[in-house]
């Protein structure tokens, strides 16, 4: 007989004993694990951020679309300090995706995340994530994360508000990005159709099938999938692939699947430490030939649709 263990929780203080010390650092490491939570790929961009004279706990962005995504943590329950800051952080960053993650959530507060999901344009998002840690017997500590709020509709993800302008400083990551991306078109003209770009993504539509191909760089991964339109709805993108699924499959190379929480599809990877300008040729190289397989089967289907 199979002998079951009793999954119980654990106080948030005994996995971690500061927040700004431990939890923080903890989280910037393990974005994944909120990303795949959540469903947004997200990558560091800082921490404690400063914003005149607060610091914002984390800075991410979004390399779906190259949006920022402001994260702010708590071990404690939710109060009014932190939905003030929350506030003052978004304006001063200029962020427009906010996931505020705590031990627990006020009603009062949880009504307020959903409110601002109700009566904000779309190009903002509003998250409430509770975090727990659990254990089984004498197992590890395990994080998990419970989404508690965020917009009805998720494809209201933001074009980015953080672009520099010309004539303003340029960070060095923003360098980093528009100099690969400069590279790979340099090594392959033709990824000019994707346009030049300083985010960290860059798309190719076919609105004749409300797709679009994604290329992603990051600073140790780069990557290339499939998402719908941002003003569209999630259920019209996975019928249309999961029409089209046989004849995708054999011609991108991956099997669709459908995890149910994001919005990237066939999405493929390669860990690779991107910073480094010695292996540019390899991932402009990569790039360009997973592109060329999205390309060729949604150019397909194109033609079919026709």
């Amino acid at each position: 007989m199979i002998d079951f263990g009793t999954l119980v929780d654990v106080p948030l203080r005994e996995a971690w004993m500061h927040e700004a010390h431990q939890f923080t650092p903890w989280l910037a490491d393990h974005l994944d694990q909120l990303s795949r939570e959540i469903g947004l790929e997200l990558e560091l961009e800082g921490r404690e951020v400063a914003v005149e004279s607060f610091s914002a706990d984390i800075l991410a962005r979004n390399l779906g679309d190259g949006s920022l995504v402001l994260i702010e943590n708590q071990l404690e329950k939710t109060d009014h300090t932190h939905l003030g800051q929350i506030l003052t952080y978004l304006a001063g960053l200029e962020a427009s995706t906010v996931i505020w993650i705590a031990s627990e959530f006020r009603e009062a507060h949880l009504s307020a995340v959903n409110w601002l999901n109700e009566h904000t344009t779309e190009e903002f998002a509003f998250i409430a994530v509770r975090v727990k840690v659990v254990r089984i017997g004498d197992s590890p500590l395990a994080p998990v994360f419970d989404v508690l709020a965020r917009p009805n509709q998720w494809d209201r993800k933001v074009k980015s508000m953080a672009r520099e302008s010309a004539s303003g400083p340029i960070s060095e990551i923003t360098k980093f990005r528009e100099s690969y991306w400069a590279h790979l078109i340099d090594r392959y003209p033709g990824e000019a159709q994707l346009g030049h770009a300083r985010t960290s993504s860059r798309w190719l539509s076919f609105p004749e099938l409300g797709l679009i191909v994604t290329q992603f760089v990051g600073q140790d991964k780069i990557g290339v999938f499939i998402r719908g339109p941002r003003a569209g709805d999630r259920e019209s993108t996975v019928i249309t692939l999961e029409t089209n699924r046989d004849q995708l499959d054999k011609t991108i190379g991956v099997p669709f699947e459908d995890g149910g929480k994001t919005n990237y599809f066939y999405m493929q990877t390669l860990s690779i430490n991107g910073r480094d300008p010695k292996n540019w040729d390899r991932m402009a190289d990569w790039h360009h030939e997973m592109t060329e397989k999205y390309r060729a089967g949604l150019g397909e289907l194109s033609m079919n649709d026709d």
